[in-house]
């Protein structure tokens, strides 16, 4: 007994001394952390990073378990499980959330950000944590934005050299409106799946392409069933770090600032380690067989000039928010 009181002692001493109030606000328990992508994908850096914080901050009395691969089930199933609270946790492109609060779509909008530097303003500011407090009222709780970074376009039929090179192409997009709409501005018939099919469809053929940024390109070995990448810089994706609401409320407050505090302290370890990946990722790409080629300027014109409809029509539904946006980037463009 003694020995058992001394080491509760020490215990609530350590945590003391990390800036955590009391052991006995933190029960033993387990955070499921799903993700719908391997090993090398983007967010597992932050996945590792968000566990060693939790797991040494609450003295080893919440675990956190990464599933990788999309084990949990595709996003929708894993958002659904969330809600429900049978999973914890996930991280997932921050359009996919657009399901359960519309303005959270303006991620998914094409060539809204010109740089790393606006898309971290925007989700890290008043804007990105509005729209994640709002899904509070869909049973999730959004702790913090981690990225993929710009995507872009690989293909196994031809190089892109210019916008018309798109026309035609059978192309994986994730499924969303706006994702399905700008696919068919380009002229190309665009094919929503599940990521976890996507190696396979290119594989056997029933699609021609799909467009992702170049780490998850890289981590999947897309060019073991693709030859060609084309650096559109479309879209830049933010990811969601997000909680079930559910099991979220039968925290302690202690309990959720180890939670909340990991999640953002995970986000300069994450993005830095994305962007510090780039130029190793596409030369590991063209190591392995891929021919990658950049739109000259004025077909990145013509591209821009296509989507314009695109935005126009997806802006009407979203209020304020894409004005919003537009208004904070121009005061950082200045």
């Amino acid at each position: 007994m003694k020995r058992l009181f001394i080491k509760s002692v020490l215990a609530s001493l350590a945590l003391a001394a990390m800036g955590v109030a009391s052991a006995q606000d933190i029960k033993e328990r387990t955070l499921k952390f799903g993700l719908n992508g391997p090993e090398g994908h983007p967010a597992v850096a932050g996945m590792k990073k968000f566990k060693e914080t939790v797991e040494a901050k609450s003295g080893g009395k919440i675990k956190v378990q990464l599933f990788l691969n999309g084990t949990l089930g595709s996003d929708q199933a894993t958002l659904s499980s969330v809600k429900g609270g049978t999973v914890e946790m996930a991280v997932m492109n921050s359009g996919i959330l657009s399901s359960e609060v519309k303005a959270l779509e303006v991620f998914d909008f094409p060539f809204l950000f010109a740089n790393e530097k606006e898309a971290d303003a925007i989700a890290d500011g008043p804007i990105g944590q509005k729209m994640h407090a709002a899904l509070a009222d869909k049973g999730i709780v959004g702790l913090s934005y981690w990225e993929l970074g710009f995507r872009n376009i690989t293909t196994s039929k031809k190089a892109i050299n210019k916008v018309e090179d798109i026309a035609g192409l059978k192309l994986r997009v994730i499924p969303s409106p706006i994702n399905l709409d700008w696919v068919k501005a380009l002229g190309a018939n665009p094919t929503p799946l599940p990521f976890p099919e996507v190696y396979g469809a290119l594989e056997q053929g029933a699609i021609d392409g799909q467009e992702n940024p170049v780490a998850v390109i890289a981590a999947n070995k897309f060019w073991e069933v693709q030859k060609y990448i084309a650096l559109t810089n479309h879209q830049y994706n933010p990811q969601s770090v997000i909680f079930s609401k559910k099991v979220w409320d039968s925290m302690s407050a202690t309990e959720k600032k180890i939670i909340d505090d990991a999640a953002d302290d995970a986000v300069k370890i994450q993005r830095t380690a994305n962007r510090a990946a780039l130029a190793a990722n596409l030369d590991l790409l063209k190591k392995n067989g891929m021919t990658v080629t950049t739109l000259p300027a004025a077909e990145v014109a013509k591209l821009r000039e296509k989507m314009k409809p695109v935005i126009d029509k997806h802006s009407a539904a979203l209020g304020t928010t894409v004005a919003d946006v537009q208004a904070e980037l121009a005061k950082l463009r200045k």
